[in-house]
């Protein structure tokens, strides 16, 4: 079985987790002591770590593995980048945009990569350059359509931008910052444009910019804009710089 199947056949195992009944204990933190954090920075939910045991266990043969809750894992030549639960603030308040974010890394070059949404079972994959989506749910499987007449963007992290969230208001751009950056960049083909005005981590970022392949793309370590439409691009990445929200 190949890495994006055992990707999904452990997707689906978590969505049949989560989608069991409901266990209170699952959404507490796994330390009282607020200090204890996971690798990626971020207090870990019992969720999380019993995601990424799963995780693990299906993807622990394709190489070693950088968890955003565990840190490194295992060993081997090929580097799997997880976030076994992006938005895990949303689940544990029952707002569904949730996802896990997995790619695969050979010689340091990304050139797998699958995020699924583990509210609705919809997934999104790039396999080496083939796109495709498909539903833990049905298993149909098409190829990536984006949506025909897109009305939002999604800028994550809006509420630490006022200025900038002022700004795209003022230029009549409607948004929304629902919480999980993988799998809003996982969206990008299907909006009008994704901004993540913030630093992000490898795990934040890396399966769902893999995703995002052959559209517009500005990415610097403290700042992502993706769009389908050059122009729409144009006119956010002029108003970033003219503003100064870029530097």
């Amino acid at each position: 079985m190949d890495f994006i199947e055992s990707a999904i056949n452990a997707n689906r195992e978590v969505f049949g987790l989560l989608n069991s009944d409901f266990d209170e204990f699952l959404f507490c933190h796994m330390h009282e002591n607020e200090e204890i954090r996971g690798a990626g920075g971020d207090r870990s939910l019992r969720i999380d770590v019993r995601a990424e045991e799963i995780f693990v266990s299906y993807l622990k043969k394709f190489g070693k593995i950088n968890s955003e809750e565990s840190g490194l894992i295992g060993e081997g030549e090929d580097e799997i980048i997880l976030d076994p639960i992006d938005g895990s603030s949303n689940i544990a308040s029952c707002f569904p945009y949730y996802a896990s974010s997995i790619s695969l890394k050979v010689r340091g070059k990304t050139i797998k990569s699958i995020v699924t949404n583990l509210a609705n079972g919809d997934f999104f994959v790039n396999d080496e350059g083939n796109f495709y989506k498909g539903s833990l749910i049905s298993l149909k499987r098409i190829n990536q359509m984006a949506c025909v007449f897109p009305k939002i963007g999604i800028v994550e992290k809006a509420y630490a931008n006022p200025q900038l969230v002022a700004r795209l208001h003022e230029t009549g751009m409607k948004f929304r910052s629902p919480g999980a950056v993988a799998l809003s960049l996982a969206y990008a083909r299907d909006v009008n444009f994704v901004i993540f005005a913030e630093k992000h981590r490898v795990y934040d970022v890396d399966a769902g910019l893999f995703l995002c392949d052959g559209l517009h793309r500005f990415v610097r370590e403290d700042f992502i804009l993706v769009s389908r439409e050059k122009k729409i691009f144009d006119t956010i990445k002029e108003l970033i710089f003219s503003k100064g929200f870029g530097r």
